[in-house]
């Protein structure tokens, strides 16, 4: 077990850096990831990408409540270092050796769940008043680490070459596994951690199947948890394309691409501390969502029927302040959470996130395949036909007959999908209750509350799960 020394006490700012130096890492990597895929799938580049993430996604989506309900037991600090060290392993590899680094990528979907972790770190060392927007601050670190680094990967990778930044990546993410050996402290309490390896587990709580089957019996948890598959589904695949979409469909050129991702990422920021600050204070966890959920529809919308430059950028503004959604859901779960149950909360939401980084991708690259739509940096302009308002770019895009008409109409099949996919969450975003104590369908009997991930409302005697557990009929008759 790691010691759980570090530089100071610990604090959201040691989270903060955590994310901002794993994410600047692959933020550098945008353009040679466009790259390696156009150069190691040539033909169905999209489909290939989504397989790709589909494996990795499906490994999170089990692995989440796995390393979160663990972080409870064994510490935050040393599962940071487990999920940055996955999450980064592929990056050395991507100019090393193509397939292996695609092969990596897929597996090390077991512990690239970095965002569980950091937010139950965030949970311990804040209270639930603050926690809202501590959890803005983190998803606002995540788009800052979004701001400069495509550009500066871009024109390292003009001025000198990718693999300089490739391995300028390597070294960043190196850095952020030292960061937290060295300066991270442990933040879970240490009344809550073990006096050995094998003290104080539950392996109900720990395993990911059986966490998944309790989601039901917290209906709070359960709403929550449809909205963000609905909502981060499109996401997900969004994140995935879009930069390549920009690119090779609307004709953006690497620098406006790069410019684009720095505005949304300034924005973003903005949107995620004081603007989700502001709709906390004074309107609440569910009108925060909600409010996030309305912009994304109107993002992916206009991502979906626009075909024109100024479209794009305003879509981009309204896609920052939809950034707030997650901040907000996450949250909601950690107030709706006993204190010792934080990773395994987070765990449950951040896999239901990774099956959506498998699926959304996935789903994307089968719409573009649909329609037979086929991004390719390779291929000579002259032999296939595009969209009238980049008949200039250079870049490919060839559909059969029968789409042209269709896609003339919407652009972007997917995008268009997508938003009506966000509508569903926002419908079902109406039925969670505005207080996160608050529970779904109250029985007059007995509450049914969940004894492994214990979601239920706080009991405010003990912590432990057995005092919180619901008493069963046949136990009533004998207290009777």
């Amino acid at each position: 077990m790691l010691t759980p020394g570090g530089i100071g006490q610990p604090s959201i700012y040691h989270a903060l850096v955590v994310i901002f130096l794993e994410f600047f890492a692959w933020g550098l990597l945008t353009s040679p990831i466009i790259t390696v895929l156009n150069e190691t799938f040539p033909n169905h580049t999209f489909l290939m990408n989504g397989l790709i993430q589909g494996v990795k996604g499906m490994l999170s989506f089990l692995a989440a409540p796995l390393v979160g309900a663990l972080s409870d037991v064994w510490g935050r600090k040393l599962f940071l270092v487990l999920t940055v060290s996955f999450t980064c392993a592929p990056i050395p590899l991507m100019k090393i050796s193509a397939w292996w680094y695609f092969a990596t990528i897929s597996m090390s979907g077991v512990f690239a769940v970095t965002f569980s972790v950091v937010f139950a770190y965030v949970a311990d060392v804040t209270t639930e008043e603050d926690r809202s927007q501590a959890y803005g601050l983190v998803s606002a670190t995540f788009a800052a680490s979004l701001v400069t680094s495509p550009a500066i990967g871009a024109y390292l990778g003009q001025m000198y070459s990718e693999t300089l930044v490739v391995w300028l990546a390597s070294a960043i993410a190196l850095l952020d596994i030292l960061f937290i050996l060295v300066a991270v402290p442990e933040s879970l309490p240490e009344k809550l951690r073990p006096a050995s390896w094998g003290s104080q587990i539950s392996w109900e709580k720990a395993d990911p199947f059986g966490a998944l089957k309790k989601i039901g019996q917290d209906q709070l948890i359960l709403l929550l948890c449809v909205t963000v598959f609905l909502s981060y589904l499109p996401e997900a695949g969004e994140y995935s394309c879009f930069f390549v979409y920009l690119r090779l469909v609307m004709g953006f050129s690497a620098e406006t691409v790069a410019s684009f991702i720095a505005v949304v990422g300034v924005l973003s920021v903005i949107a995620q501390t004081m603007i989700l600050a502001v709709i906390m204070k004074y309107f609440g966890h569910k009108q925060a969502i909600q409010f996030g959920l309305l912009f994304e529809t109107i993002q992916l919308a206009c991502y979906g029927f626009g075909s024109q430059t100024w479209i794009m950028w305003s879509a981009g503004c309204i896609a920052a302040m939809s950034s707030i959604t997650y901040p907000a859901i996450s949250a909601f779960v950690s107030a709706h959470a006993d204190p010792d149950q934080q990773g395994v909360a987070q765990g449950v939401v951040t896999g239901i996130r990774g099956l959506c980084n498998g699926l959304g991708p996935a789903l994307f690259g089968f719409v573009f395949y649909l329609f037979d739509v086929d991004l390719n940096e390779t291929t000579d302009m002259k032999k296939a036909p595009v969209q009238k308002q980049n008949k200039n770019a250079p870049h490919n895009l060839t559909f059969r007959l029968n789409s042209k008409e269709f896609l003339d109409l919407v652009p972007g099949p997917p995008f268009a999908f997508g938003a009506v996919l966000v509508i569903l969450a926002l419908l079902v975003s109406v039925f969670i209750p505005n207080n996160p104590h608050g529970i779904v369908g109250k029985s007059p009997v007995r509450r049914s509350a969940p004894v492994a991930l214990e979601f239920g409302p706080k009991d405010s005697g003990s912590r432990k799960s057995e005092e919180v557990k619901p008493l069963m009929a046949d136990e009533e008759e004998n207290i009777l």
